[in-house]
C-alpha cells in the first residue's frame, strides 16, 4: 500500500488525509494537538473555525459558491460536514462550529487508512509529504520547509498587502488611464479627488477603526510597512505628498492636476484585478469599505481582497507546480492556506487538490488542473502560475477567473453566464478525472 504523510489536521490537512485514505493510500496524519496549541485554537477538534462560523456565500452567483459545488461534486468531507452541521444564516453557509469540527475529527479518525500521531513536527519526514501546517505554522518547521525551497528563496511571515479591485467595477467616468510624466504606457486608473473630496476621505480615514492586533502577530510589519491610515495620521497634506500624490497626473476632462489622485495598478495579466497603490492598511473590512468608498471613481468598487496586515506563513509565487508539488522536491506537496489562498473554503480545496493528486499519480494517471474558467482551476493558476508583483494570498473570486470574450452586460447577467460557463468546463473535466 503507498504512504503519505500529512503534517496538519486543518481544513486542508484533514480533507486531504480524507481523499488520500478514500483512494487506498495508507496516511500518517502528523496534528501537534492537543500537546500544543496556537493562541488561535480553543479546542482539540481538527479542522476548528477559529475566526468565524461562515463559510460565506451558498449560491452559483458568487465565485466561492461555484467552489463549493465543484467541492461537493469531487465528495469533500469538508463539504459534507458542513452541510450536516448548516445553520440558518442567509444567503451563506454557517455551520455549527463544534459540531463541524467534531464531525470532521470522527470521521478522520474513524477511516481504516489513517493513522494520527500527535505532537509537534520540527522536520519533514522522509517520502511522501503534504504540508499543511497553516498560517501558524511553527518557527522550526517553517525554517524546515525554507531550507528545502532552492534559490535562495524563504517563506512570507506576515500579510502586509492594499486592496484588490475589480477592474470592472471602477467608474471609468470618475477615473482615467495615465503614467506619471506620460513616461511609458498608460498603465495606471488615475482617480482624482477635489480638495472637499480628499478632506472628507482624509478626516474619515484618520478616524477609521482599525483591527485588533493579536498577541502572536508582529507588531514590527507596521513600522517596516506603514498602513496608510497610520500615514494619513502625520499630517492633513501627508497622503498628498506620498502614494496620493498628483504630480504630472493631468486630468484629460479637466487639463489640469487634481488635488490628488488615487491610482489603481494592475494586479494580474489580464488586466481584470486592480489593487490601490500605497494602500496598506490594517483597517477592519467593514471601515475599508466605508472609507474607500468615498474616493469618487471607488463608490461602486467590487473589492476582490481587502487590505490586510497580520502574521501569516505562506510559499512565494510559482514555487508549486499544478499539482502543489515545490518544484525543487517533488515528493514535497503542499495544502491549504500556505499554498497562497486564503479562507476557509479555499484552503480545503486545495487540501482536497493535493490528496486528488497525489493519490492519482500514485496510480500512474496523468492529472491535468481543472481550467480556469473554474473555480478550482482559477485558484490553482493563481498559485502556480501568478505573474503579479503583489502576490499575497488570496480569496476566490471572479478577478482570478478566465475574462468571459463579452461586451459590456450588466452584472447579474455577468456573474449567471461565468457560472454557467464554469459549470460546463467543470462536468467536462469531472468526466476526466472519473475516467
Amino acid at each position: 500500500m503507498n504512504h503519505v504523510t500529512v503534517i496538519g489536521a486543518g481544513l486542508a490537512g484533514s480533507e486531504c488525509a480524507w481523499q488520500l485514505a478514500q483512494r487506498g493510500v495508507a496516511v500518517t496524519l502528523r496534528e501537534m494537538k492537543p500537546e500544543k496549541r496556537t493562541p488561535a485554537h480553543v479546542t482539540d477538534y481538527f479542522a476548528e473555525l477559529c475566526c468565524s462560523n461562515s463559510l460565506r456565500g451558498a449560491g452559483l452567483e458568487n465565485a466561492v459558491g461555484l467552489l463549493k459545488e465543484e467541492l461537493r461534486q469531487l465528495n469533500s468531507l469538508i463539504m459534507r460536514c458542513a452541510d450536516a452541521t448548516a445553520v440558518p444564516a442567509g444567503g451563506a453557509l454557517a455551520v455549527d462550529r463544534e459540531g463541524f469540527a467534531r464531525m470532521v475529527t470522527e470521521s478522520v479518525l474513524g477511516h481504516p487508512n489513517i493513522t494520527m500521531i500527535p505532537g509537534e513536527v520540527t522536520s519533514i519526514p522522509e517520502g511522501d509529504v503534504v504540508i499543511a501546517s497553516g498560517p501558524l505554522t511553527s518557527d522550526p518547521l517553517a525554517d524546515a520547509i525554507a531550507a528545502k525551497l532552492g534559490g535562495g528563496n524563504t517563506l512570507n511571515f506576515f500579510d502586509a498587502a492594499a486592496p484588490l479591485v475589480a477592474s470592472e467595477s471602477v467608474d471609468m467616468d470618475s477615473a482615467y488611464f495615465a503614467s506619471r510624466y506620460d513616461k511609458g504606457t498608460p498603465d495606471y486608473i488615475n482617480c482624482p479627488m477635489t480638495r472637499e473630496e480628499y478632506l472628507a476621505f482624509w478626516q474619515a480615514l484618520t478616524a477609521a477603526e482599525e483591527a485588533e492586533v493579536h498577541g502572536f502577530e508582529d507588531k514590527n510589519v507596521f513600522e517596516g510597512c506603514m498602513p496608510v491610515e497610520v500615514m494619513a495620521r502625520r499630517g492633513e497634506d501627508t497622503l498628498r505628498f506620498g502614494p496620493l500624490k498628483p504630480r504630472g497626473l493631468i486630468d484629460p476632462k479637466t487639463g489640469k492636476e487634481p488635488y490628488a489622485v488615487v491610482q489603481l495598478r494592475r494586479d494580474n495579466a489580464d488586466g481584470t484585478i486592480y489593487n490601490l497603490v500605497g494602500f496598506q492598511t490594517h483597517l477592519k473590512w467593514p471601515e475599508q469599505r466605508r472609507v474607500f468608498t468615498m474616493i469618487p471613481a471607488l463608490r461602486n468598487a467590487e473589492y476582490l481582497r481587502y487590505g490586510v496586515m497580520h502574521r501569516n506563513t505562506y510559499l512565494p509565487k510559482q514555487t508549486l507546480n499544478d499539482v502543489l508539488q515545490l518544484k525543487a522536491r517533488p515528493n514535497i506537496r503542499f495544502a491549504g492556506q500556505i499554498t497562497g489562498v486564503e479562507g476557509y473554503m479555499e484552503s480545503a480545496a486545495m487540501g482536497l487538490w493535493a490528496g486528488l493528486c497525489c493519490a492519482l499519480q500514485m496510480e500512474n494517471r496523468q492529472v491535468t488542473a481543472p481550467d480556469t474558467q473554474t473555480a478550482m482551476g482559477a485558484l490553482i493558476h493563481y498559485i502556480s502560475e501568478y505573474d503579479g508583483k503583489d502576490y499575497q494570498p488570496m480569496n476566490m473570486n471572479f478577478g482570478l477567473m478566465a475574462p468571459l470574450e463579452t461586451g459590456r452586460m450588466p452584472k447579474a447577467q455577468k456573474q449567471k453566464l461565468r457560472s454557467e460557463q464554469a459549470k460546463q468546463a467543470f462536468e467536462h473535466w469531472m468526466s476526466y478525472i472519473e475516467g
